[in-house]
């Protein structure tokens, strides 16, 4: 297939907020210097919880908002608004395609799950503490849909306009839906990703389900006994290939398809025999017109927790074992915690940047493998030639969603 064929999309601009660095090239630093930002949380008070640590963004201060953002939109921002706002600018100014105003050719996909939900929790506890009457700019902030309404008002983006949420792969399934649009026609490029904030009520949840580790997660560690939570956002600018080539975009790598499935079996739990996840894989792969064996690299979902890794290991042998083995693995959660809404997007957004640049991302804090017979890249990251990898997103409710993701077309290693 040629580079300008008819259904090609690409990546043409990326940006991020995160734990680990708030721009792309900040977080392909310090994956590659294997650093991992989970540590003790600031946000809210953790007296009591299972867990006091997580991964949170620092610096949110920082974070350039465009000069036309009026006062009455600084108000009511969100944490999760903010996150979004920023990776979106990031993404236009790296992809050489600021909308501008009224561009009906520009289409926003987002997924999420919290929404401004912090700022709702600070705004009842005033409330019930001191008396003080609910803050309308807070309250219009809560919705998990805000955070695309954001960006699309904002930056002038006049195309369709969605918010995914389907648990903790809502990102992935929102660059899905993006690829989707762009092959018919809807638009000729789209910002695709997600964003997310940590807040206390989904910090208690977890913590009352007893999946959250007070240690920094151990994902496919024979150890492991729990996630850890984090935030930020990741987006990607997804774009018509023949469009981008014909404005001279620079182009990072090529979204080349998705698969999505549901368990169908338990609110929480897997799948004990992973039906799902593999469902998602091969279909991915299906599409995307690939063979097992042309994947070199799997950014798993990876979570850290007991019955989640162990029902992933179950679905990558089962995809890759008849190929001749399974591609080298691993998890990035261990380095930005779970992001939740947000950590397909950021997961993708990995997954560009590895098989970009030439490398493979470390599961940082693995130290004794739970499968001796994969690959999980433990501690360090190496240097690797990467044409074609998965980056697999399972959420609660059995939502499952794998991206696959190739070189630029033009690339050549």
């Amino acid at each position: 297939m040629g580079p300008d064929a008819p259904g090609r999309v690409v990546v043409t601009g990326i940006g991020t907020v995160n734990p680990l660095g708030a721009s792309a090239t900040a977080f392909a630093t310090a994956l590659r210097a294997g650093a991992c930002a989970i540590g003790p949380l600031t946000l809210f008070d953790t007296t009591g919880f299972r867990s006091t640590i997580g991964a949170e963004v620092r610096g949110i201060a920082d974070i350039a908002l465009p000069e036309h953002a009026t006062a009455a939109l600084r108000r009511r921002l969100s944490r999760a608004d903010i996150f979004a706002l920023g990776a979106s600018m990031e993404a236009l100014a790296d992809g050489g395609l600021y909308s501008g105003t009224h561009n009906e050719r520009l289409g926003v996909a987002l997924g999420g799950t919290t929404g401004g939900m912090l700022r709702t929790e600070d705004c009842l506890r005033e409330r019930t503490r001191d008396g003080r009457r609910y803050r309308a700019n807070a309250l219009v902030g809560a919705p998990v849909s805000a955070s695309a309404d954001v960006v699309a008002q904002t930056l002038g983006i006049a195309g369709p306009r969605l918010t995914v949420s389907t648990a903790c792969s809502s990102s992935a399934m929102a660059l899905g839906i993006a690829l989707d649009w762009i092959r018919l026609g809807q638009c000729d490029a789209v910002i695709a990703g997600g964003s997310e904030s940590l807040c206390t009520t989904v910090f208690a949840g977890f913590n009352a389900l007893h999946a959250v580790s007070r240690e920094p997660c151990r994902p496919f560690d024979r150890r492991r006994n729990g996630l850890s939570l984090g935030e930020g956002a990741a987006i990607m600018l997804l774009e018509d290939a023949a469009h981008a080539r014909a404005r001279g975009a620079r182009v990072h790598a090529e979204l080349l398809d998705y698969g999505a499935s549901a368990d169908a079996h338990h609110l929480t739990a897997p799948h004990p025999e992973a039906l799902g996840a593999i469902l998602a894989m091969r279909r991915a792969l299906t599409r995307a017109d690939l063979a097992p064996s042309d994947i070199d690299y799997v950014n798993a979902h990876g979570t850290g927790t007991p019955l989640n890794d162990a029902s992933e290991i179950t679905a990558l042998h089962e995809v890759f074992d008849a190929t001749g083995g399974a591609p080298a693995i691993s998890s990035t959660k261990a380095a930005v915690g779970h992001t939740l809404g947000a950590a397909g997007a950021i997961e993708a957004l990995v997954t560009v940047l590895a098989i970009r640049d030439g490398f493979l991302p470390p599961t940082v804090t693995l130290e004794e493998p739970e499968d001796a017979t994969l690959d999980f890249v433990p501690g360090t990251g190496r240097t690797a030639d990467l044409r074609c990898a998965l980056s697999n997103s399972y959420g609660f409710g059995g939502n499952n969603t794998s991206l696959v993701i190739g070189r630029a077309p033009d690339s050549t290693h």
